[in-house]
């Protein structure tokens, strides 16, 4: 369970009942990033366990109220709870501008680091990059300026066949070798080859997200093969009630069929309208066109695990 994504809210514009707004947290080997911060997603994280503290960047897709309302509250609350490290917000120009606003009249000076990263309109770019992940971004089709994420894990290493290395006893720096596809020779001068006692490395796990968005064969090419997709569903085929939320939002047939042109292993639906009491039907009509489909949950942890676990 080393990579995995918390939904913290499900439901598109306004609450319901049973479904926060839109913030997802990803978990990657330890460290936790925050995808959209929509009003009351720190209620949600602490509903919900999420380690407030480890969150360490935030990336927000638009700045539409649902995706960002909840975002002054929870700077606020690091401060208050004195906050030491750094925190990196990665989004469009203008949430500088209101962060800053709502900083300066309240006469705060947060006592941690609060470094802004522009997203610039339309773009598509590599955000944040380590040995292990990188974190680009690519534009999405809405009313306003609007990007996807892309998490993608790197240097996956051989998996160990554990029956032919148990009775070898070989010293512990000989797995990390081995992993990286590397013989390993012992004091005896035995070689012990990397391709007889390990697998092939699996395709690297990745999780996109795919946030307000009219329907657009244009993201196929940033998320193809992904381990894990979200996009958004926020209405049933037919049902979205003027030309404008058709053209900017993308119902649940859409959303499957972006997913079968990418060729992504599975999806998860979500940023669900409030006027849908039960999502049987957004999932069925998706699992017509997609059938490895799965509805966002609140609360709900989703692994992204290598295609053969």
């Amino acid at each position: 369970m080393d990579f995995f994504v918390t939904i913290l809210g499900s439901s598109s514009a306004t609450f319901h009942k049973l479904r926060g707004l839109t913030a997802h947290v990803v978990s990657f080997k330890g460290r936790y990033f925050l995808i959209d911060c929509g009003e009351g997603t720190q209620i949600q994280m602490q509903r919900y366990g999420t380690p407030m503290q480890k969150i360490s960047s935030i990336f927000i897709s638009h700045l539409h109220g649902d995706h960002f309302y909840g975002l002054i509250g929870l700077l606020s609350t690091y401060h208050l709870f004195h906050r030491k490290a750094p925190l990196h917000i990665y989004s469009h120009a203008a949430l500088r501008e209101i962060i800053t606003m709502q900083l300066e009249a309240s006469e705060t000076t947060l006592a941690y680091p609060l470094h802004f990263h522009v997203i610039e309109e339309g773009s598509d770019a590599v955000l944040y990059e380590d040995e292990e992940i990188s974190i680009s971004t690519f534009p999405l089709v809405h009313s306003i300026p609007a990007n996807g994420f892309f998490f993608q894990e790197k240097n996956v290493k051989r998996s160990l066949i554990k029956e032919k290395i148990k009775p070898m006893n070989l010293p512990h720096e000989a797995y990390s070798i081995l992993k990286d596809g590397e013989d390993y020779r012992l004091d005896d001068d035995t070689l012990v080859r990397a391709a007889e006692v390990s697998k092939n490395a699996p395709p690297p796990r990745s999780y996109a997200y795919c946030s307000d968005t009219g329907y657009s064969e244009a993201v196929v090419p940033y998320i193809r093969g992904a381990t894990l997709l979200y996009h958004e569903a926020t209405f049933l085929d037919g049902d979205a009630p003027s030309e404008r939320l058709r053209k900017y939002h993308t119902n649940s047939r859409e959303a499957a069929l972006i997913a079968a042109k990418a060729r992504v292993n599975h999806l998860i639906i979500g940023h669900f309208s409030a006027r849908y009491n039960t999502l049987k039907p957004l999932l069925d009509e998706a699992r017509m066109f997609f059938p490895n489909t799965v509805p966002a949950i609140d609360g709900k942890r989703y692994l992204i695990n290598y295609q053969d676990e």
